[in-house]
């Protein structure tokens, strides 16, 4: 792909610039920002609320896209992703008043290139929706694991800073544009299933327990140098502000060194977020997670300055033996597979924020939304929640039915059942 704007997507380009900047300087955005700093410091005094658009960008941004060349069109999205839930939906996602590019780097577990098969039968992006199946590269733990090559992991500076220029270029007097990092991303059982598949996976577990422990030890060691990399090259950056933490939380924070306390300093994985889940390990027993699973994570964990754990799994099942014992917590996943009570007792009164993640067939399934079923879940929500800091996301929504009203409608409910219900 070339890294270039011609001059017509670069009037395209500046348009939106102006249209985002426009809306970042709204005296109702700039609250937002200030909302996110007193809530993630546990001072907030109502809970956040965030639509997460990853799913809904192919069907409600693409459309849109009008430029010409393709590195334009990746630029014409992010931009269209840092405004739309403002303009759209209402939530409490701020757009930010710059423009921030992802360096290009990379994570390639024991060098093994994933297989994979889309329903479809054709390669789609990750955000479509569309259901695959991983294809094993790795087949039994006995035969190969000792056969297995180190990880390979890489960071292009110069191409980084190509595209990062090549924007400064095009829009930089409008918005200002940097080169920026999201959370340190670290899921290892993602990357295992990616490699062996599920089944093949649970049955190396039960077949050969220590081998599989011995690989995730392989691999956390290699996130390990992984990061090492990324702060020998200067390339580990502030995450204090807009960047994104996983699963679908921003890291606005002043306990974290922000771009003007880290100039000059080169920053390790202790001076910023990082995000772990393991949703691929709900068949384990918690026995089994804790000896064969959570030293991985332990090792790797403990590296970040914050921790944001969870996505899909019932974290409540792992909680009190392994995840509760990270001292760097700050944000835990309460999906729709956990139990709320648990882990309302379990958080009342702590620094940890209790990230509700509701139903994602609520909204996402029929055209029109059951408000009363929202409603219910949301209040249970609030009642197992109070006490706690508690931050609601809804995630894993690939089609609003063309209908951006239908998520605007769905914040205004949660809006007035917090109104009417919280007692936080």
């Amino acid at each position: 792909m070339e890294i270039n704007i011609n001059n017509h997507d670069k009037k395209i380009l500046r348009r939106l610039a102006r249209h985002q900047l426009e809306l970042s300087h709204k005296e109702s955005n700039i609250e937002k920002k200030s909302l996110w700093y007193r809530h993630n410091a546990l001072k907030g005094e109502r809970p956040i609320i965030h639509l997460d658009a990853w799913g809904l960008y192919h069907e409600l941004v693409d459309p849109k896209l009008i430029c010409e060349g393709k590195f334009a069109r990746l630029v014409e999205r992010e931009l269209y992703k840092n405004f739309i839930n403002q303009e759209w939906f209402d939530d409490d996602r701020v757009t930010p008043d710059r423009f921030g590019w992802n360096y290009d780097t990379g994570f390639k577990p024991f060098n093994m290139d994933i297989k994979r098969h889309f329903q479809t039968g054709k390669e789609e992006q990750e955000d479509s929706g569309v259901g695959m199946v991983f294809i094993p590269v790795l087949e039994d733990l006995e035969e190969e694991l000792d056969h297995l090559p180190p990880s390979y992991f890489w960071v292009d500076k110069q191409t980084s800073q190509k595209k990062v220029s090549v924007i400064q270029d095009a829009f930089g007097d409008i918005l200002p544009v940097y080169m920026k990092m999201d959370c340190l991303y670290s899921v290892p059982t993602q990357h295992v299933v990616h490699m062996m598949g599920m089944e093949n996976m649970l049955e190396n577990i039960a077949m050969y327990p220590e081998k599989y422990k011995e690989m995730m030890d392989r691999l956390a060691n290699d996130f390990v140098a992984y990061y090492k990399l990324l702060e020998k090259e200067k390339m580990i950056l502030p995450t204090t502000e807009y960047e994104w933490v996983g699963q679908a939380t921003f890291a606005y924070t002043h306990d974290l060194p922000d771009s003007s306390m880290s100039a000059g300093h080169i920053l390790s994985a202790k001076d910023v977020w990082g995000f772990m889940d393991s949703q691929e390990t709900l068949c384990v027993s918690p026995q089994m997670f804790k000896d064969l699973i959570f030293p991985c994570y332990w090792k790797i964990g403990n590296l970040f300055g914050k921790l944001s754990y969870g996505c899909c799994e019932p974290v409540d099942r792992v909680w009190d033996e392994c995840i509760s014992k990270f001292p760097n917590l700050c944000k835990v996943s309460i999906s729709p597979w956990a139990d709320e009570e648990f882990m309302g007792e379990r958080l009342r009164h702590s620094n940890i924020i209790y990230h509700r993640k509701p139903p994602a067939t609520i909204l996402g399934v029929d055209p029109e939304f059951n408000e009363e079923e929202l409603r219910k879940s949301i209040d249970k929500t609030l009642k197992c929640a109070e006490g706690c800091t508690l931050e609601i996301t809804q995630r894993d929504i690939y089609t609003l039915n063309h209908n951006p009203q239908k998520g605007y409608r769905y914040i205004q409910i949660i809006r007035e059942e917090i109104a009417s219900h919280w007692n936080g």
